[in-house]
């Protein structure tokens, strides 16, 4: 077994540390972000991979910055043989990259150089990607441009959000990370050298991507209500209010209204004319409340058709 340091913060790196300890390596330390305010009352909340690590006694380290020396000098304390990094959210600086012997390896949503950047679970969805996968890469100093050391496919659903997706992803790299390392410590991996050219970014989601455009095809906007799920979420006007919209699924095939207008509204959801059809919603968000079926909103707040 080797004697590994942890680096990652949110929920999507628990399963990998959680799979390392289960595999039986020595997680010398672990570093993560600082403890971040949250909810009405602004209460320092620590990240889920800090809960995680003093569940099974590991030291936690959450430096303010990976750049003024000190973060590598406590790494350096540590000697770990392998750095493994699972959405930590920062570059590592060569200064800490060249410290482990066996490197530092990373866990990446997305089936490199393909989706390279901070959103490639969502990007998928986005785009109407049929597969997705991830990849343990071998980290460098740029943004996910390492050599691939393995990597594992899978399927996207048709109805999979991009919240669904990642979740099915954190354990699906979990399991890869585990059984990736054996082979990068012992020298026997097979490295290979991503293609530049086949390279494309998956920047951050921003909020100006949230209202939908009724003139697009069915397809393209189920896409961007699963894929803008759960943050920062598609959302319409419907009767003056704005909606935040959470499932959905192509209606008719065939354009019988103008594209934004509300052909139905019943106990199937609420339908609206789209590019090339309509697309029932089902489940939605009414301003300052929380999600709901549509058919439940609707028996409370009839909406007129043809609006």
């Amino acid at each position: 077994m080797s004697r590994i340091l942890f680096m990652g913060t949110p929920d999507f790196a628990c399963p990998s540390l959680e799979a390392l300890y289960e595999a039986g390596h020595e997680i010398c330390a672990v570093i993560t972000r600082a403890d971040k305010p949250k909810n009405r009352g602004m209460q320092l909340t620590p990240p889920p991979v800090k809960e995680l690590a003093i569940a099974h006694g590991t030291p936690v380290y959450q430096p303010a910055t990976l750049r003024d020396g000190e973060a590598a000098e406590y790494i350096r304390a540590m000697a770990p043989e392998l750095i493994a990094v699972v959405a930590y959210g920062r570059i590592l600086p060569k200064e800490i990259l060249d410290i482990p012997p066996c490197g530092c390896i990373n866990v990446h949503p997305s089936l490199l150089p393909k989706y390279q950047g901070a959103a490639p679970i969502q990007w998928a969805v986005l785009n109407g990607d049929k597969t997705t996968g991830v990849t343990i890469m071998q980290m460098d100093e740029a943004l996910d441009t390492g050599d691939i050391l393995s990597q594992e496919e899978t399927k996207i659903h048709p109805n999979e959000t991009a919240g669904d997706l990642f979740d099915r992803l954190s354990i699906q790299g979990a399991r890869l990370l585990a059984k990736s390392i054996p082979a990068i410590v012992n020298g026997t991996v097979k490295r290979t050298p991503q293609d530049p050219a086949k390279a494309t970014h998956a920047p951050p989601l921003r909020r100006e991507m949230s209202p939908v455009d009724w003139t697009r095809p069915a397809q393209e906007m189920l896409s961007q209500i699963r894929g803008l799920n759960p943050w920062p979420m598609a959302t319409t006007e419907i009767a003056d209010k704005t909606f935040k919209l959470h499932t959905a699924y192509v209606g008719g095939d065939a354009r019988i209204a103008p594209p934004g207008t509300v052909v139905s509204a019943g106990e199937g959801g609420l339908e609206i004319a789209c590019g090339d059809g309509t697309v029932v919603i089902t489940r939605l968000q009414p301003p300052g409340k929380k999600a709901m079926a549509a058919a439940d909103y609707l028996r409370g707040n009839p909406i007129e058709l043809g609006r």
